[in-house]
């Protein structure tokens, strides 16, 4: 973990039962208070993202455990690329660090692995690399890990209207309704979330899976994302288990 540890909250674990019925098949999150989690601690702020990784490593792990088919998480948003130079190279370093550092461990765990985004923008290593992994991981049948990068939700939906007129013009009339829209979105064949959590206080989406969580059940947690871990990420669970979901009916 190296001598960032030193910083790390270890709250005392408690016991937390979950019984199949009340997991969720696709967990959300966006991963926010990285920086914030720097800040505190008067280290740079890059430190709160290498601290992020091992966090998410936390839950990627609780979903094998607990049997969760989907986590998609929110790695960098289209609007992330307007932060400071320095902060945006860093951060594209760490997503090629990421990468080489977790490949073969997810590949073991039988992870699959797909990135999804405006991906053909980002710079050619990191295309290169993304596309790595998604092939050494493409045939595996355990956890889907959905990473959002150079991702908006926005973006999203105006990339499903380019695709839906392009079939228009190819096979003519084509009806527009809600299944149309949903086939020529980024995450097409995978299910709705069920549950998205928030890190760090602020109670907002952020341009996230605007389509796709209009009947999510949404979590927002205080914790700064590099000290969500497994426990708190259990706790996430329980939380949804109680909950009564009724899509609007």
């Amino acid at each position: 973990m190296g001598f960032l540890s030193f910083f790390l909250n270890k709250p005392v674990a408690k016991k937390i039962n979950l019984s199949k019925d009340e997991i969720p098949v696709h967990v959300a999150v966006i991963m926010d208070g990285n920086r914030r989690w720097a800040q505190k601690r008067n280290l740079p702020k890059v430190a709160g993202y290498k601290i992020g990784l091992e966090a998410l490593r936390d839950i990627y792990n609780a979903c094998i455990e607990f049997g969760i088919k989907y986590l998609t998480v929110y790695a960098f948003s289209t609007e992330n690329k307007f932060r400071p130079k320095d902060e945006v190279k860093y951060l594209e370093w760490l997503i090629v660090e990421a990468i080489n550092t977790e490949m073969n461990i997810l590949h073991s765990k039988n992870v699959k692995i797909k990135f999804f985004g405006r991906i053909e923008e980002v710079n050619e290593s990191i295309q290169n690399k993304i596309r790595e992994i998604e092939d050494l991981t493409k045939n595996n049948e355990g956890l889907n890990l959905q990473v959002m990068y150079n991702y908006g939700g926005r973006a999203e939906i105006a990339d499903a209207v380019k695709k839906i007129l392009d079939l228009n013009k190819k096979f003519g009339d084509i009806k527009v309704d809600e299944k149309i829209i949903a086939e020529n979105l980024y995450l097409s064949n995978i299910p709705d979330p069920d549950l998205l959590i928030r890190t760090g206080g602020d109670k907002r989406i952020s341009n996230f899976l605007l389509w796709q969580i209009a009947y999510s059940e949404l979590l927002f947690v205080d914790k700064l994302f590099p000290d969500f871990r497994r426990q708190e990420f259990l706790l996430a669970l329980k939380d949804y288990s109680n909950r009564k979901r009724r899509f609007g009916k």
